[in-house]
């Protein structure tokens, strides 16, 4: 006993104020500070009851020793004691457990709040008090069994379960609650659960307390079910549930909500990867349905010939430049006149390359007008402009994993230039009217028959986008310079024009031959495989018949043929050139070239300077 003694008295040495311990097995006071025997006014409360103290609402003593054994400590202002008069103390009550001597003990620090109310609490005191020690240890029991009842079919449950008081206070919560959210119950427990779990939408945006639907449940009575909505963690990441809110009523009295919650998280991935899935199937399925339609008008379309034909220097160079680039991925910019076989240059150096199991992707700029290049290069999705009836893939995205072609670039607007050159330079495209970004690989391949360092002075070409192709030039000798190519293209073009016409071959006459290599071929091969077909339409007496222009008149042109704005263009630039250098590089005056052409000086220098011709280009 004295051992005890000592130990109670160690006990209360730090204490303050009103402080007594008591045996919870024997509900007797062990020990007590002056104070608590000022504030009961019994100089004998040691080896008292201590439950003979207790004013009113007994049973919340009870709960609150019981979560004070669960907790290690809690405190209340609920509780009304008594002194020994009998009058009721408003009290605050601190509490916690402590080990003394192998046994657990419950110290009380009981502080008074108010003197008044206590006669009429007297009457229930003197209730809970007749009731003696025999009603005390019944209602403890009941309480130790419900709650433990309670618990065990709460920590069973799979689902994630809550309650929250008309506060919005955390009343309790399971096990699997903890497991999913990272708290622990003396995380939440008696705290604002919104502010802790349910604070932010999965965007950023704050998910204020009035919005959510729990707290509607206790505050306007509804059953709430949310399908798809986020907790947080305690470590700060967001698990994805479905959950249920459930008013709770003590009687008639609205008292709070229960939330019993499941996370989706894995669920919602795997229906997100099924669905980005279902969407990479619906694209590819479009994608090869593009490069079905694709494949079919590229068969469909009529031409000259299938493979590089010729024996000159020149051919010979610019196949052994088609070997050199063809196996790498380096981008190249094929130049030359109209008709010089650029795109089948470029044909060429696709099939000839690690991307030849793809088909090569061609596109025109100078087919589609200013309003569509934009869509046909980038895709859209539909909605994205007026007629954009569904999703479309654009060029860029079918030549993924394969080569694009795009012939005669300097034809595609300048701010589109720069929205081709950052997609490829970033490996990645949206389609117009969309933010997401596809994946891209490409390999570009350019062709032009325009100068492109003077378009780039003049402004039609982006500098950086110049810089960007001319990593291999390539350039297609005209056939004027080629006249030893002639025969065998000849001979090829005319093979392949009988079999589809299903005509006997003429012969070629050596008179025949020397008029095709005297001329000078404007259209170069593109004229003659013309000029071939048209001989062996017209050819009846088993020897070809062709009719040409006369070469001896360089400056006329076949006018029977179309020419595009490109063509016109570079004659314009070649006439400009010519008048001068035949002006000896003067402007103006009698013998300037403004003179020769016609025109004022003012223009010309307009010209000059439009076109991007430079001093060098005539010297």
């Amino acid at each position: 006993m004295k051992d005890s003694a000592a130990s109670y008295d160690s006990a209360l040495a730090g204490a303050f104020g009103a402080t007594v311990i008591i045996d919870p097995a024997t509900d007797r006071i062990c020990a007590a500070t002056r104070d608590a025997e000022h504030l009961f006014e019994d100089n004998g409360l040691v080896g008292s009851v201590f439950s003979t103290r207790i004013a009113s609402n007994f049973a919340a003593f009870v709960v609150f020793v019981d979560e004070v054994c669960h907790r290690g400590a809690a405190w209340t202002r609920e509780l009304t004691l008594q002194n020994s008069q009998h009058q009721p103390l408003n009290c605050e009550i601190n509490a916690r457990i402590l080990t003394l001597d192998g046994a657990d003990v419950l110290l009380l620090n009981i502080v008074d709040l108010q003197a008044f109310e206590r006669r009429a609490e007297q009457s229930d005191a003197a209730r809970i008090y007749s009731g003696g020690l025999v009603e005390w240890q019944r209602a403890q029991a009941f309480f130790s069994d419900l709650e433990r009842e309670n618990q065990l079919i709460l920590n069973a449950a799979g689902e994630g379960i809550y309650g929250v008081n008309a506060d919005g206070k955390t009343t309790f919560l399971n096990r699997a609650a903890q497991e999913m959210l990272g708290w622990t119950a003396e995380d939440l427990l008696g705290r604002d659960i919104h502010s802790m779990i349910h604070h932010h939408h999965l965007n950023g945006e704050t998910y204020p307390s009035h919005d959510c639907p729990i707290y509607q449940s206790f505050r306007y009575e509804q059953v709430n079910r949310i399908e798809d909505e986020v907790f947080w963690r305690k470590d700060g990441k967001p698990i994805r549930v479905e959950y249920v809110s459930t008013p709770i009523y003590d009687g008639p009295v609205l008292v709070g909500a229960v939330v019993i919650f499941r996370d989706i998280t894995e669920r919602w991935e795997n229906e997100r990867k099924l669905r980005d899935a279902m969407d990479e199937v619906a694209a590819l399925r479009d994608q090869l349905m593009q490069e079905n339609a694709y494949l079919q008008e590229a068969i469909n379309i009529e031409r000259a010939h299938h493979d590089i034909i010729g024996h000159s220097p020149q051919i010979r160079y610019l196949i052994s430049q088609i070997e050199l680039v063809s196996r790498t991925d380096a981008n190249v910019l094929i130049t030359g006149e109209s008709g010089t076989g650029k795109s089948l240059v470029a044909t060429a150096i696709h099939n000839d390359s690690s991307r030849s199991r793809r088909p090569p992707i061609h596109f025109r700029g100078g087919a589609v007008s200013a309003e569509m290049i934009e869509s046909e290069l980038f895709g859209h999705v539909r909605g994205a402009f007026s007629g954009a009836l569904k999703d479309k893939p654009g060029k860029l995205e079918l030549a993924h994993g394969g080569t694009l072609y795009v012939d005669e670039i300097a034809d595609i607007p300048i701010e589109q230039q720069a929205k081709l050159l950052d997609a490829l330079q970033n490996g990645a495209v949206a389609r117009m009217g969309d933010d997401r970004m596809r994946a891209l690989d490409v390999r570009l391949i350019a062709s032009t028959s325009r100068n492109l360092e003077r378009e780039v002075q003049a402004g039609r070409i982006r500098q950086d986008l110049f810089l960007y192709l001319n990593v291999f030039p390539i350039h297609c000798p005209p056939l004027r310079e080629r006249p030893q190519d002639i025969p065998p293209l000849v001979a090829h073009l005319l093979r392949l024009v009988c079999k589809r016409l299903g005509r006997r071959q003429p012969i070629v006459t050596e008179g025949i031959m020397r008029k095709l290599q005297s001329y000078d071929w404007p259209g170069n091969v593109r004229e003659l495989a013309n000029v071939i077909e048209r001989g062996a339409i017209v050819s009846q007496s088993g020897k070809l018949i062709i009719d040409i222009n006369n070469p001896a008149a360089p400056a006329v042109r076949n006018t029977s043929a179309l020419l595009t704005e490109a063509d016109i263009e570079q004659i314009r630039i070649a006439n400009t050139i010519a008048c001068m250098k035949e002006a000896g590089g003067r402007v103006s005056g009698k013998d300037g070239a403004a003179s020769l052409l016609d025109i004022r000086p003012t223009t010309l220098y307009s010209r000059l300077q439009k076109l991007g011709i430079r001093s060098e280009d005539w010297s």
